[in-house]
């Protein structure tokens, strides 16, 4: 087994691109400088990507701060201003001038101001051999005294200090937050969701996975609340378009946030995902989501209420299935515990090394000792504390409502938030079904005191409970809360059966959490010990740190691939595909607008036309081409990439990274060089429905385009 990083394996940080990578970046076709990328000094391509919400990626496109991210990533603020008047999820939306830009409350978006490494700052005063307990104390009183220090040289910005390769190095991240985001457009479901859960995670792909939003700031540029006083960011970098097209071999680069991987995963871990942590996800999702498609599918209104849970549940159920199934047949483990054999023949054949001898057997112990209890607080967390929505409500109510309650203007509105996304008898369906399996698959010693009522006073019976639960809590429906709300009792709020059943899953959850707690310094200093021996075990590999939610960039070239014995996927779709994968019987998933439908018959393609596989004479002659809807390529991306912007050499955008492919689903594990593929929506692709499909070409009339 080869055990080096491939060529275009590895999610790099920044500061380390020159000493790295730039000469392989440069042999693959990269045209630009390394100070053109990330620049310590001043402003770069780094300063056009940002971390959009709470896990995705965006980039500025105009000097207005126009944002374009993926549909997927915009779908839960596009959601939240969604009604069945105003189905934006359905129908779609474009904001034909400013003044039609809809804010969107919560929406936030992070610039990446400064990257500095500070690990001898941070691991002063310790040692690799320091005890974990010891060591944590220190680097915890190191890290707040960095933290204090940096936000006093850095007044009204973000200071994150995070930790790489297990603890052994640790980056500073200086941030900006701004607040008042707005949308500006996205296509309808049809399109920005193209394929459902049939295509996610395959290919080919056809789905134009984008939607845009806009960045504002007070009026000297600085972050701001909403504010009509508020003017579009003025960005000192944004990326320019190529509408060029690309061919295979052609460079790729990505720059964005990946969220998390686990590229140093032991036996032990693998084992613990493959027996316990994903069979339960995907049994305890894939149950919920049965319920949740049948509802969404009786009616409009829950459809847009649920829409966005639902997406967010099965995208990594899904995901789970997928990484399961790759990591088997690809032999992943097979491969790891060779590697980790390696590993302990080079610690045992040197007395110097001693102290990497004990890091697998400390893993493995520490491993044994956390599964069940890990998995019991897998199952309260899948299904009373994410799925159950109920006992979220009265919780919230419990610790917010007494605020609001002397107003009845402001009781009402947080009562109307509470219940905007909320439907009682999906939630009472579901509450049934989580009850059930908790009752079926929960050891008995895990049980929250909850369970123990349903068996003593129910007879184990978790629809009889269910009932009793809706029928009895003040919490089950929007109603119910607001009169109870006008004569309100916060005693007999505290008693509510809802809130019980919150409470005392919550308070198992906790300890069990601090049963895991007793192996934790074990399995990190382990861990620490194992990734440290590892790269003093291969001195002439270059290594990256896992994900972990910090700008990285990955780059790589265009390319198909193949998965199998006489299959061959191409590296790019079309149009074509999409009228082809129209289908009747299955209308959530595959249906085409009429306009794209008259668009394609008319092949009105404007300057968004690609002529690949076309001859010189064929196109003279009057070959109308095609419209380039995804392609793949060859980049090291995950979760958090989502909505990354894809540049070629010159660091212009060709796309946005929008999935991975289903045969490389263990890449969090293992870089599969052969197999792993990144699918990206075509930036032309985006274009031709911004401006031939929706009429908004005024949107381009702001962005830099390469023609």
């Amino acid at each position: 087994v080869n055990f080096h990083a491939w060529a275009d394996e590895g999610m790099w940080l920044l500061p380390y691109l020159q000493k790295v990578n730039y000469a392989d970046m440069k042999a693959k076709g990269l045209k630009i400088k390394p100070e053109d990328i990330y620049n310590a000094q001043g402003s770069s391509l780094k300063d056009a990507i940002v971390i959009f919400g709470r896990g995705c990626t965006g980039e500025i496109v105009s000097p207005d701060g126009l944002i374009f991210t993926n549909h997927h990533c915009g779908y839960g603020n596009i959601q939240q201003l969604s009604t069945v008047e105003h189905d934006y999820l359905k129908n779609g939306f474009w904001a034909m001038n400013r003044g039609e830009e809809i804010p969107v409350p919560g929406l936030t978006v992070h610039f990446v101001r400064k990257i500095e490494e500070v690990t001898a700052i941070v691991t002063a005063g310790t040692t690799i051999d320091t005890p974990e307990k010891e060591r944590n104390e220190a680097i915890s009183k190191n890290q707040k005294e960095l933290t204090a220090k940096m936000q006093e040289e850095n007044p009204g910005k973000k200071i994150e200090v995070k930790s790489f390769f297990g603890g052994n190095e640790f980056f500073a991240f200086v941030l900006d937050e701004y607040k008042d985001i707005r949308f500006v457009g996205a296509p309808p479901t049809s399109i920005g969701k193209f394929g459902g859960e049939t295509d996610n995670w395959m290919w080919p792909r056809h789905t134009g996975d984008f939607s845009i939003f806009r960045v504002y700031s007070a009026p000297d540029g600085s972050p701001a609340e909403y504010s009509k006083a508020n003017v579009p960011y003025k960005a000192p970098v944004h990326l320019k378009i190529s509408a060029k097209g690309y061919k295979p071999g052609d460079f790729t680069m990505i720059m964005g946030f990946p969220g998390s991987t686990t590229r140093f995963m032991t036996t032990y871990e693998i084992d613990e995902m493959l027996d316990v942590a994903n069979p339960n996800r995907i049994y305890v999702r894939g149950e919920r989501q049965a319920i949740l498609k049948e509802e969404m599918e009786a009616s409009d209104r829950v459809r847009i209420q649920y829409a966005s849970k639902y997406a967010q549940s099965s995208n990594y159920w899904k995901n789970s299935i997928g990484k399961s199934t790759s990591i088997r047949k690809l032999g992943i483990r097979e491969q790891t515990q060779e590697l980790q054999d390696m590993f302990q023949a080079w610690a045992e054949a040197d007395p110097a090394r001693a102290r990497y001898t004990k890091a697998l057997p400390t893993v493995a112990e520490a491993k044994a000792g956390m599964v069940g209890p890990a998995g019991d607080a897998q199952y309260l967390a899948e299904t009373v504390l994410t799925s159950i929505e109920i006992g979220g409500i009265a919780a919230l109510s419990f610790r917010d409502l007494p605020k609001v309650v002397e107003s009845a203007e402001e009781r009402a509105a947080f009562i109307e938030e509470l219940y905007k996304d909320y439907d009682e008898k999906t939630d009472r369906r579901v509450a049934k079904r989580m009850v059930e399996i908790l009752l079926d698959r929960l050891p008995k010693d895990s049980w929250p005191e909850f369970l123990t009522t349903v068996e003593e006073q129910f007879g184990g019976n978790a629809g009889a409970y269910t009932d009793w639960l809706y029928e009895t809590s003040v919490f089950s429906n929007k109603e119910k809360l607001t009169a109870f709300a006008e004569d309100f009792d916060k005693d007999k709020l505290a008693e509510d059966p809802a809130l019980t059943l919150y409470r005392t899953t919550v308070a198992k959850y906790i300890a069990i959490r601090q049963e895991l707690n007793k192996y934790t310094d074990d399995y990190n200093t382990g861990r620490r010990l194992y990734i440290d021996g590892l790269q003093k075990m291969q001195p002439d590999k270059m290594f990256y740190p896992d994900a972990n939610f910090t700008i990285r960039l990955t780059y790589g070239t265009v390319e198909p691939y193949s998965p199998a014995d006489a299959v061959y996927y191409d590296y790019y779709t079309t149009l074509k595909g999409i009228m082809e994968k129209e289908d009747p019987q299955n209308p959530t998933e595959f249906t085409v607008p009429g306009k794209l439908k008259e668009l394609y018959g008319a092949k009105d393609y404007g300057r968004y036309a690609d002529y690949t596989g076309l001859t010189k004479k064929q196109v003279k002659n009057g070959a109308k081409g095609h419209v380039t809807t995804c392609f793949l390529s060859t980049n090291d991306i995950t979760g958090g990439n989502s909505g990354s912007p894809v540049l070629n050499g010159n660091g212009e955008l060709i796309g946005l990274a929008f999935d991975g492919n289903w045969e490389a689903m263990s890449g969090d594990v293992v870089f599969e060089p052969e197999l792993q593929r990144c699918i990206n929506v075509d930036v032309r692709y985006v274009l031709f429905v911004i401006d031939k499909f929706a009429g908004a070409g005024h949107l381009l009339d702001e962005m830099t385009i390469v023609w």
